[in-house]
């Protein structure tokens, strides 16, 4: 009981999945942000079926192959869908309640860092969805980003990843942009998250534009294409070592 206690206490995102798996209801799960108004997320959409993702979502899963690695996989959904697909998945995730959750749930699942070296396996696909981007913070993070991605593919492997650019919020009414380029990136957010009296810690979280994230990918050795874009300035890119 006391390490239930300790897991729930920095660990909002789980204690929200646990709930909702184990009695079939959460409360709300709050997003904050110092640049935005609070937000939630409907925890039941972290338990959502193929037929009920995003279309980017879906393309992303469709076209996953090999040995998969699940990145953030929260309530493993998207392990779960590739399972049905008769694929082979790995997911992880820093919250230690999804990944009980997950494992209940018949998942491969690992309480892992995605930057943490002591894992070592070796993939075809890694798998970054609910803008995937975020992982990586902030701008300055992308080289050791790529780099680490580079040491978890596979030779002839790839990133499928997902993000959306945020240059929507400062369109003016006469559709031009009014975006302070003096000013940090403006896909860089700060986020904390909050369930019932459980408040995690703050963190970085970044939404990239398909070009920016060229840029730095392609700095990196990578080679990036555009899969897919949604209806809403968000789009799906596939990354591959050059």
């Amino acid at each position: 009981m006391a390490n239930d206690v300790m897991q729930q206490m920095n660990d909002p995102m789980g204690s929200a999945i646990a709930d909702f798996y184990r009695t079939g209801k959460a409360d709300t799960l709050v997003v904050r942000s110092s640049m935005f108004e609070d937000d939630e997320i409907p925890v039941e959409t972290l338990f959502r079926e193929f037929e009920e993702m995003p279309e980017l979502e879906q393309i992303a899963l469709k076209a996953a192959s090999g040995d998969i690695l699940d990145v953030g996989a929260g309530s493993g959904c998207h392990s779960m869908a590739l399972e049905k697909m008769g694929k082979k998945s790995v997911a992880i995730d820093i919250s230690p309640l999804s990944v009980e959750v997950m494992k209940e749930r018949g998942v491969d699942a690992r309480l892992v860092n995605l930057y943490d070296e002591s894992f070592s396996e070796k993939f075809d696909t890694i798998l970054m969805l609910m803008n995937g981007t975020g992982i990586v913070g902030r701008l300055e993070n992308m080289p050791g980003f790529f780099g680490r991605i580079k040491q978890l593919l596979k030779p002839g492997g790839c990133v499928l990843i997902d993000s959306s650019d945020l240059r929507y919020l400062y369109e003016e009414e006469d559709g031009s942009f009014m975006i302070d380029l003096s000013d940090e990136y403006y896909g860089q957010l700060d986020y904390q998250m909050a369930y019932k009296d459980v408040e995690g810690e703050p963190f970085d979280w970044l939404y990239v534009d398909f070009e920016t994230l060229s840029f730095y990918a392609e700095q990196a050795g990578f080679k990036t294409e555009l899969v897919a874009e949604g209806e809403h300035y968000d789009y799906l890119a596939r990354l591959s070592c050059n």
